[in-house]
């Protein structure tokens, strides 16, 4: 009775192992001393890797990542929920808290290119609820990842320039401003303005517009490079960086910069009474976010340090703590007159 009973349990096992063999679903099992006993042959097509090089082995890994890591089943195996957040961003735990599910970018060796994947893997008992093996599937979403991604850029982005939209700027200076309250590291802004455009505009026509703004979109873009900083499209012929952990000093060196190199791209002008070449103006301000203060105020305070360089005389570099300065050294200031950068804030607030 006993040689009958194991019998039909390795029948039944053994069927179980050709059915896993079989699946189109990308397969692999871990048994509880997280060594691989089934690699499957849709496993072997997403992967490159042939079942003979990990079955027997704890190399499982090498099939998803160039550096040693769990995978989603050793997680099961050691009962570690707690390295989830840590190694998959994009997870979840049943309700029943059996198993786990994540998505994530996995590197490939074999193939030699990325592969988002979404990944489940749950844990199967004996009937005295000891484990007997884990079993992790995979699903290739790499092309809906690609369209989710190149959706969501598109979103973000201006038509016209490729740069971050009004509204990404928005969301980022908004999520900067409090992740800079918390690490109270210096949050700089640039805003800059094409010198002269309606001028431009009206000799050269709107198409060749376009054309000088998406050449003074590829100057800003290529030359905030930082991953952290944002490049933005604002509005009209204003454009922005937003320059997280960044103090004045840093930010005045991108501004000359952006400056220099658009000056040496030498696009015409062609408007009488105004320099040859199309220039910038670029106001900067740089403050530690606080709970008192609000990144409307950062906003502010750059608007005025651009309009303290148009003031001044234009295709200049103004900070906000030399705006005064600016102002009382411009020529034709009038004693009376207050600094309409306030004025012109508020009236773009209610456009």
């Amino acid at each position: 009775m006993k040689t009958g009973a194991k019998s039909s349990s390795d029948v039944a096992q053994g069927y179980a192992v050709r059915l896993m063999q079989h699946l189109v679903v990308p397969t692999f099992v871990l048994n509880p001393k997280r060594r691989v006993v089934i690699w499957n042959r849709a496993c072997e097509r997403l992967t490159g890797v042939a079942a003979c090089d990990v079955i027997g082995t704890s190399d499982h890994w090498r099939a998803f990542y160039q550096q040693q890591r769990y995978c989603l089943a050793d997680l099961v195996a050691l009962g570690r929920p707690d390295r989830l957040s840590q190694l998959y961003p994009e997870h979840t735990i049943p309700d029943d808290g059996v198993g786990f599910s994540a998505e994530n970018w996995c590197v490939m060796p074999k193939l030699g290119n990325q592969l988002y994947l979404a990944i489940d893997a749950g844990p199967i008992h004996d009937e005295a609820g000891k484990l007997i093996a884990v079993v992790e599937t995979l699903r290739d979403m790499t092309d809906q990842k690609r369209a989710e991604t190149a959706l969501k850029t598109l979103a973000a982005s201006d038509g016209l320039t490729g740069l971050a939209n009004r509204r990404s700027f928005d969301q980022t200076l908004a999520m900067e401003w409090a992740r800079g309250q918390r690490t109270r590291k210096p949050l700089s802004l640039l805003l800059c303005d094409v010198d002269h455009f309606k001028l431009f505009n009206d000799l050269h026509g709107h198409q060749k517009g376009d054309e000088c703004l998406r050449a003074v979109a590829e100057v800003i873009g290529k030359n905030a490079f930082r991953p952290a900083d944002l490049s933005a499209r604002y509005g009209g012929e204003e454009f922005a960086v937003i320059m997280p952990e960044t103090d004045s000093a840093g930010a005045r060196k991108l501004a000359e910069r952006l400056r220099d190199v658009l000056a040496r791209v030498r696009l015409p002008h062609g408007a009488p009474n105004v320099p040859p070449f199309v220039t910038l103006s670029i106001g900067i301000a740089t403050l530690v976010p606080s709970e008192d203060t609000r990144s409307d105020w950062l906003l502010g305070q750059a608007d005025q340090a651009l309009y303290a360089a148009k003031y001044s005389g234009r295709n200049r570099v103004i900070s906000a703590d030399r705006v005064l300065a600016a102002f009382a050294g411009a020529k034709d200031l009038r004693e009376s007159e207050t600094p309409p950068a306030i004025t012109r804030r508020r009236a773009r607030k209610s456009a």
